[in-house]
């Protein structure tokens, strides 16, 4: 099967988990700035997720260039990987209204840590159909984001009960290795004169 309808699906999906998380933010009751100041922490929670959500749509959108042809296997892997991303909201919003509680913390950080799961698992789905040679496993080489994200989130979930704030430290940490969009997949395309 083509790629085109994976690729549009998910494109709308993701489109659609940003808008919900908008949609959670509510306007505050008060004119001055003094009215935004109990919505930081939903707002800062939104902005956390905006960008994990973005890293997320940007690198689904490189390991889809470096493949021509989907697999049941793969739609099913793609599946799950939204599944994870569509939960991005009501962790966030859970999160930011109750003002970077343990449990929604580390909630949160659950959320993060099956997303970046499923992100491998479709990762593996792909070189499964491609092969151990081919342009997507050649490009990931050693991982070294993809092993140190998941690593990160586990110390961060139990972290959250001792201090929500180190916890979402190193969510941004992790966001923030990530920000920089992964060129792997890019120029492995430029080497075998694919883009």
């Amino acid at each position: 099967m083509g790629k085109n309808r994976m690729e549009a699906f998910s494109d709308g999906v993701i489109a659609i988990i940003i808008t919900i998380m908008v949609l959670e933010m509510k306007v505050p009751k008060g004119e001055d700035l003094s009215a935004l100041k109990p919505l930081l922490p939903v707002f800062l929670s939104y902005v956390l997720s905006f960008i994990y959500v973005g890293i997320y749509w940007n690198n689904h959108h490189h390991l889809l260039h470096s493949m021509q042809k989907v697999s049941g296997g793969i739609l099913w892997a793609n599946l799950h990987l939204l599944f994870w991303l569509s939960l991005f909201p009501f962790a966030t919003g859970w999160m930011g209204e109750n003002h970077l509680a343990s449990v929604p913390t580390a909630v949160y950080g659950f959320v993060l840590l099956m997303a970046a799961i499923a992100f491998y698992i479709l990762q593996r789905s792909i070189i499964a159909q491609q092969g151990h040679g081919a342009l997507l496993a050649s490009a990931l080489g050693k991982d070294w984001k993809g092993k140190l994200s998941p690593a990160l989130y586990f110390i961060a979930i139990p972290l959250a009960f001792v201090s929500p704030w180190i916890a979402n430290g190193l969510y941004v940490v992790v966001a923030l290795i990530w920000l920089v969009p992964d060129r792997r997949i890019e120029r492995a395309l430029v080497k075998t004169g694919e883009k």
